[in-house]
């Protein structure tokens, strides 16, 4: 049997964009793309902080070191520029898999740098990773 899992997620980046004609997507800088472990056009689900909408689509790389964090098309209409937003990935596992994955956790600070990375072990408690 195969579950599905957080393979890892970017935590609370600043919109930077919103680009309403466009044909779709989310641009984040390759930076981002590269700690989490999220692949360019690798499907990914956004979740805005701010007003609660859930939607998925997939990634495409923006200038490394340049913040980046931009909706395209129609998801453009899910968010405000400034908004909060949570980037996440899932994963298949087979059940061996499961016992020993933590996904990555990338904090980023305002201008959407990488803070720190973490993985998760246990509901609420955030452990370095290793």
């Amino acid at each position: 049997m195969e579950l599905t899992m957080l393979k890892s997620k970017i935590h609370r980046a600043t919109v930077t964009q919103a680009e309403l004609d466009y044909v779709g997507s989310i641009t984040i800088d390759t930076d981002l793309l590269n700690a989490s472990g999220i692949r360019e056009y690798e499907q990914v689900q956004i979740v805005n902080v701010n007003n609660g909408a859930r939607f998925n689509t997939y990634t495409i790389a923006g200038d490394s070191g340049s913040g980046v964090i931009c909706l395209n098309g129609a998801a453009a209409r899910h968010v405000q520029v400034n908004d909060k937003i949570i980037i996440m990935c899932y994963a298949a596992y087979n059940e061996t898999e499961v016992e020993s994955h933590k996904p990555l956790v990338v904090f980023v600070d305002e201008k959407n740098k990488i803070s720190h990375i973490k993985n998760y072990e246990k509901h609420g408690l955030l452990v370095d990773q290793k």
